[in-house]
């Protein structure tokens, strides 16, 4: 049982059923079947049909007698993304992904789906306070010193309250959409239904519209057990400081004791979304903002394990007091360690002495390559020629469809399978590549030995010594 590091004081008042932290069955994630199909998702799928086909036939209609500037198949796109919008959280979630992987969507559907990431309507005050009350069992009144019943924002699962604790700390509390779980898992059949029937066309075959929707899937389940995103919340956290540095990076404390299976309460941090930054306002260093947050990342991916998913502007803030914040972790990927041992050889590469001949070695530890008819130098000469132009290049002109196409590419040549987390890592990777163009131009992410510290503390130390450049805090 986890020890409890919430620092209560006396005058806490009633806690829920995770005050030392979320017992080992809370953090079991449930997998119903996903092909089920009865009644319910009968009922559903045809819903769908219709408000597809219905929103979309407008959209085409108004464009015949209102053209403007859109074309035929941007109309056909946003009637799309209307659908998507009506037919609830589910679809919202599908949007999202849509506009975050526009490498691997039509351009016009991703574009459309951008609205998506922002615009999510809220539900009532009081349906949270019921979900609330019924997960930690006490009213309101009696937990918090004062509650918000004005969302401060909203996503497809959830939605946040400001609150005041009765020992007068600033909180947040994260709560479930009423009845969410039941809703989303219907969809989910119903869409992987269609996904299924949609094979017939050539699109939705290259697409794989199944594994799109079964990703999805397992993304949602995760994410519906808030037991799950506050473990991850709080081990992330604890990770920041194992070097004893990164104290300008911040995670929220959980507050254990007012967490329950649909709710989670943190502590409120102040500041706003890095988008939202203006290179050189009050002598801010953007680059450094930058870096700092990637470094802690790349820790997490090459060190630690688990590394934040969803590093969207949302999610990535300055702080009031000059640090960087992590927020929501409803979505974490892991690559497996002799993944994570490749990517450790190529940035080494990369950094330190471009030798990607050496990391034929872990390609073969991977079990890839071991039938061909090649010496470790040529294998690592197909390596440099994929990964050096990335990883040595401004991650401002990184492009994310040339990242995953050559993290996913790399096991494709040697008839290896790639960890879906790889997509999810060269995803983050664009995120940041948007920030470092607007906020860190000319910074070269594959050869800034801050980054990579303590991953590679002996090299980093001996270049630094060599060099005589000292590093930031």
């Amino acid at each position: 049982m986890r020890e409890d590091t919430s620092g209560d004081s006396e005058d806490t008042g009633p806690v829920g059923p995770f005050s030392y932290g979320p017992p080992p069955a809370a953090l079991a994630v449930g997998t119903p079947r996903l092909d089920r199909f009865g009644v319910a998702e009968l009922g559903r799928a045809v819903v769908v049909a219709v408000v597809l086909v219905a929103f979309v036939t407008w959209g085409v209609v108004r464009w015949i007698f209102r053209p403007q500037q859109r074309r035929l198949v941007d109309a056909a796109a946003h009637g799309t993304v209307d659908a998507f919008e009506h037919l609830g959280p589910t679809f919202v979630k599908l949007g999202q992904l849509i506009a975050s992987s526009s490498g691997l969507f039509p351009a016009p559907l991703a574009e459309a789906c951008l609205r998506m990431l922002d615009d999510v309507p809220t539900f009532p005050a009081e349906q949270a306070r019921a979900v609330i009350e019924a997960d930690l069992g006490h009213p309101i009144g009696e937990m918090f010193r004062s509650f918000d019943d004005v969302p401060l924002a909203a996503a497809s699962v959830a939605q946040v309250h400001g609150c005041v604790l009765r020992d007068g700390r600033h909180a947040v509390v994260k709560v479930q959409r009423p009845g969410i779980a039941r809703r989303m898992l219907v969809d989910l059949r119903a869409a992987y239904m269609g996904a299924k029937l949609l094979q017939v066309f050539e699109f939705f075959r290259i697409a794989n519209t199944p594994a799109i929707i079964r990703d999805l899937y397992n993304a949602t389940m995760t994410e519906l057990n808030a037991a799950v995103e506050a473990d991850r919340q709080d081990r992330f956290r604890r990770n920041i400081g194992a070097f004893g540095d990164n104290r300008f990076v911040a995670v929220p404390e959980v507050f254990w004791n007012w967490c329950g299976p649909r709710v989670i309460c943190m502590e409120r941090l102040y500041g706003k979304p890095i988008d939202r930054v203006t290179p050189g306002h009050d002598g801010l260093d953007t680059t450094l903002l930058v870096r700092r947050g990637v470094k802690v990342w790349i820790e997490a991916v090459l060190v630690h394990g688990p590394f934040h998913g969803d590093v969207h502007a949302g999610n990535l803030w300055l702080l009031d007091d000059g640090r960087v914040a992590m927020l929501d972790f409803g979505i974490v990927g892991e690559l497996p360690e002799r993944w994570r041992s490749l990517l450790r050889g190529l940035f080494r590469a990369a950094l330190l002495d471009g030798d990607f001949a050496s990391v034929a070695g872990v390609v073969r530890e991977l079990g890839v390559a071991a039938n061909l008819d090649l010496d470790d130098a040529e294998v690592g000469r197909q390596i440099a020629a994929t990964f050096a132009p990335l990883l040595g290049s401004d991650v401002g002109e990184l492009r994310l469809s040339e990242l995953i196409y050559a993290l996913v590419s790399l096991g494709r040549k040697w008839n290896a399978t790639s960890p879906e987390e790889l997509v999810l890592f060269g995803k983050q990777l664009g995120y940041f590549e948007r920030y470092a163009t607007a906020l860190a131009p000319g910074w070269v992410l594959g050869r800034d030995p801050f980054v990579f510290r303590n991953v590679f503390p002996d090299e980093v130390a001996i270049r630094i010594a060599e060099s005589g450049v000292s590093l930031p805090d």
